[in-house]
Order: structure tokens, then C-alpha cells, then sequence
């Protein structure tokens, strides 16, 4: 452990600098780090890298479900739940299909059940990738929301066929009812456990004297928590946590003080780019040793690499199709939710582009490698084992590569997004700090006519936000008030620095002085 210590921080530094160079050059990270990755595992004398499964998906996979049903309007959800609903789940099944239709064809001594294994793999886009892409490109609520909800729930659907295919596989056999009885469990025992553990968690940060110390220690269990016990009583993880993380998240505000929200923000910012960061760099790093398998079954490298591209157009295409028919269910069943309707050529481009967005990542990356080496039942070696992860790994990198590189400019090229039904961001920050203000100046109005609020300092305070109606703009802070303002606590800080000095001053005093100043800071940068 002490020998690969090194080589790790090398590696978080790495993953650190190469986010810096992607954010300058306006590159989704995941890309690049994939192909440093790569690049890294050449290089001689290295320590050699063996990912363990359950390391994966037990040590990464919930955090990074729990962090995204944080992060994810549920009211978008809410709103968009039918495409949602049928890009998680039909968009993958279809997409498992395809893959396994068509590689028992093309694939000398691959089964539908191998296929069906595989397409499970490799049928959930990666919520990583996607959002790091939206960082470079305005995309509408709506379509966000949609890209989001998803990457959020498609992992639950495409592991359940992973588990089944792996069974079949193992036994030889597929037993629709009990396969059925299996599935609902799945479904509804992950989502009811999510939610029950989640009412749990939420009375133990009510009840419980916490800080925000331990509300955020508490929130880095709960993802574990969730997923270990929904495991263990035969049931999807996956859902289990993203039921639970949709669950506490919609009622943060009722649990969490508002010194636990604003360093669990940070925090969970930084381990999650953390997680990110080793996961995408595994892959690079875990590909030449893919390789080295797939010669030892004696497959001829330009083979598996023809497979792995077969696999990558099929999925594409599956995508494209099954995006085309999501709109036309919509137009049918809900044309008043169509997008676009008054621009038929827009309308019928934007499917186009959805079906652009399937770049995969960690979750294919994590099933790949639980694939067990022997067959439970008979003893064999796994068959085709590494031709699977081959196959996996080529999607993974083509996906991001082509698509990753490829989206942002279609999405400008295009000019899709340009005419957007949203209201433009500056607009509806205004409007809901208006909103703000006239709620903020009844309750003072309605205190000071009570006789509460007889103080001078509360009567200014009822001053400043007539001011602030009567003159909406002032609302709104200009760039250079903004750079004259930052200018000023600037100097506020070097001159508590220097009062530090003081050997008669409480450091912590001044320590926490600094932190009102920084936290101002951050609001005016939201203005």
C-alpha cells in the first residue's frame, strides 16, 4: 500500500491538472482523462493497476448516484417523467436488444445471452460525461432536465439486465416468471427501501444535535448505507439510492442548517470531481491490459477492434431510433409538450442531437469488470470474458472520443438552442428576486405595524428594500461595481492579516471575520 501511495497522489495530481487544461482548451475532462490514462500505462516501471469490481461499484458507484439526485431538478423531473421514464428504461432495453440481436449474428459463439450481458453493459449513457459537455453549451431547461433524469435512472435498468443476462449465462436457462417475480422486487423493493432509509436519515439529522461536521459525515454514509442494504435483501442498489437521494434532497431545506448546505456543497463538489476524475482515468489505465486478455484467447486484435466499433454504431443508431420515436409518441400522445412544433425542421432535429448524447463511463466501466472469471455452476472459464471487456472498453473510448469531442460543436453548428422557450438566466434571477423583495417587505411591513420591529435598524432595513423595489436595477450589480466591490474586501482581508499580528488578538476571531468576508464575496458573484 505504501509503494502505490505515491503513485495515487501522482495520479489525483494528474487528474487536477488535466481538469485545469480541459476547462481552458473547452473539453469535457472525462475525455481527457481517458486518454492520459492511456498514455500513463505505457509508461515503463509503472505500479500495474488491477481494478476490483466491488471496489467500483460499491466504493464509487453511490456516491455518484447520491450526488447527481442532489444535484437534479426534481421538478423537471416531475414535469419531463414520461421521456424520462422511457429513455431509462425502454431506450435501454431496445438498446440491449439491438446489441444482442445483432452480435449473436456478426459474433462467432456469442448467445443472445452473452449479447443480452453485454448490451446490458454498455446500454447506459454515462450523467458524468453529459454534464461535464453542458458546462461548455446552453442547452434549455427541458432538454437538460431530460439528459439528467435519464443518466439518473438508466443505471438501475441497465444493471437489472446485467444480473439477469449474468444468471442465464451461468444456468443456461431463463425463467420468465420467476425472472418477473425478480424484477419487481428489484423495482419496488430499491425504491421503497430508498425511501424508508431516506425518512430514517432525514429524523436522525432532525433529532440528532448535528453541526455541519456531521451532517455532512452523515450524508457520505447514506449513500453506502442504502446501497449495502439494498443489496443484501436481493434488490437493486441503484434505485435504492436514487430514490433516497431524491428523497432528502427534496427536503434539504427542512433538515439541513444553512452552514451544513454550504459546506456540504463543497465538499461533496470536491469528492465527487475526486471519484470522477480515478474512475476515467482507470479506464485509460485498465485498457492495455484488456488488450493483453483478448490476444491470449487468441483474437486477433483488428477482430475485436471491428466488434468493438460494430457494438459503438449499433448502440448510436439505437439511440438516433429510439429518439426519433420519442418525439413521435409525444406528438401523438402529448402534442402540447412537443418541442418546437412552430419549427418543424428544428423539431425534427433535435432527436438527432439527443441521440448524440450517449457518451458511456463508469457504470459500464464498473459492470465490465464484475463479470466473475469462472462460471458459478460448472466450473469453466467465462466465456468470452475478454472479449466483453474489449468490446466495453472500445465503446467507453469511441463514445467519448467521437461523440465527447464532437457534441458542443453540433450544438453550436446547428443553432438548435439558440431560440429557447426559457426565459434568459438574468431575466428570471430578476424576477425572483423581485418576488423576494415584495415577500420581504409585507413580512416587515406586518411586524413593524404589530409593533415588533420598533428598532431604527429594522426601519432601514423596510428603507432599503422599498429602495430596492422602487428601483429594480439596483438589483442587479454592474461588473465593475462588482470588481471595485471585490477590490474592497480584498483590502479587508490583508488588513485583517495584518491585525492578526496583534499577539493580543484571538486568531479565531480574525479567522472567522475572514470567513463573513468570503462568504460575501461568493453572494456578490451570483449578482
Amino acid at each position: 500500500m505504501q509503494e502505490q501511495l505515491p503513485f495515487m497522489l501522482a495520479l489525483v495530481l494528474a487528474i487536477v491538472l488535466i481538469e485545469m487544461l480541459a476547462t481552458k482548451l473547452r473539453i469535457a475532462y472525462p475525455v481527457l482523462l481517458v486518454v492520459a490514462g492511456l498514455l500513463i500505462s505505457f509508461v515503463p516501471s509503472l505500479p500495474k493497476v488491477q481494478t476490483d469490481p466491488e471496489m467500483i461499484f460499491f466504493i464509487f458507484l453511490p456516491p455518484l448516484l447520491f450526488e447527481a439526485a442532489w444535484s437534479i431538478s426534481f421538478k423537471e423531473m416531475k414535469k419531463w417523467w414520461r421521456i424520462i421514464g422511457s429513455f431509462s428504461f425502454l431506450v435501454v432495453f431496445f438498446s440491449a436488444l439491438s446489441v444482442a440481436v445483432l452480435t449473436n449474428y456478426f459474433i462467432p459463439g456469442f448467445t443472445l445471452a452473452l449479447g443480452f450481458l453485454l448490451g446490458g453493459i454498455v446500454s447506459p449513457p454515462d450523467a458524468v460525461s453529459t454534464g461535464a459537455i453542458m458546462n461548455f453549451v446552453k442547452i434549455p431547461k427541458g432538454t437538460a432536465a431530460i439528459l439528467e433524469g435519464e443518466s439518473l435512472l438508466n443505471d438501475a435498468s441497465s444493471l437489472i439486465i446485467f444480473k439477469f443476462a449474468l444468471l442465464a449465462v451461468g444456468t443456461g436457462q431463463f425463467i420468465f416468471h420467476d425472472a418477473m417475480m425478480s424484477f419487481s422486487w428489484m423495482v419496488v423493493g430499491g425504491v421503497s427501501i430508498g425511501l424508508i432509509c431516506g425518512w430514517i436519515f432525514m429524523q436522525a439529522h432532525k433529532l440528532l444535535p448535528t453541526n455541519a461536521s456531521s451532517d455532512i459525515a452523515f450524508t457520505l454514509i447514506e449513500p453506502y448505507f442504502l446501497y449495502w442494504i439494498a443489496e443484501h435483501l436481493h434488490s437493486s442498489g441503484v434505485l435504492a439510492v436514487v430514490s433516497g437521494g431524491l428523497f432528502l434532497a427534496n427536503r434539504r431545506l427542512t433538515f439541513l442548517s444553512s452552514a451544513s448546505r454550504i459546506s456540504g456543497y463543497s465538499f461533496w463538489e470536491a469528492f465527487i470531481f475526486i471519484l470522477n476524475g480515478i474512475v476515467f482515468m482507470l479506464i485509460g489505465l485498465e485498457l492495455p491490459e484488456v488488450v493483453a486478455g483478448v490476444r491470449a484467447d487468441g483474437i486477433p486484435l483488428h477482430t475485436a477492434i471491428y466488434y468493438g466499433i460494430l457494438v459503438t454504431v449499433i448502440l448510436i443508431v439505437a439511440r438516433m431510433i429510439s429518439s426519433y420515436a420519442a418525439l413521435l409518441a409525444t406528438l401523438i400522445f402529448r402534442p402540447s409538450v412537443a418541442p418546437s412544433r412552430n419549427n418543424r425542421h428544428r423539431m425534427w432535429r433535435i432527436p438527432l442531437l439527443l441521440g448524440w448524447t450517449g457518451m458511456r463511463g463508469v457504470v459500464s466501466l464498473a459492470a465490465a469488470l464484475a463479470i466473475p472469471l469462472m462460471l458459478n455452476e460448472t466450473g469453466k472459464l467465462f466465456p468470452h470474458r475478454s472479449l466483453i471487456l474489449f468490446i466495453t472498453f472500445m465503446v467507453i473510448l469511441l463514445t467519448l472520443l467521437i461523440q465527447g469531442l464532437t457534441l458542443p460543436y453540433l450544438i453550436k453548428r446547428s443553432k438548435l438552442f439558440e431560440i429557447s422557450e426559457d426565459l434568459p438566466e438574468e431575466e428570471e434571477k430578476l424576477k425572483v428576486r423581485n418576488e423576494l423583495a415584495v415577500h420581504t417587505l409585507r413580512l416587515l411591513k406586518a411586524k413593524h405595524e404589530q409593533g415588533h420591529y420598533k428598532d431604527s435598524y429594522l426601519q432601514r432595513m423596510i428603507e432599503q428594500w422599498e429602495h430596492k423595489l422602487s428601483q429594480p436595477g439596483n438589483m442587479k450589480m454592474s461588473e465593475d461595481t462588482k470588481r471595485n466591490y471585490q477590490e474592497l474586501l480584498e483590502s479587508q482581508r490583508q488588513f485583517l492579516a495584518e491585525l492578526n499580528k496583534d499577539p493580543t488578538l484571538d486568531e479565531d476571531i480574525i479567522r472567522w471575520q475572514t470567513y463573513q468576508i468570503d462568504l460575501e464575496e461568493e453572494r456578490i458573484k451570483l449578482l
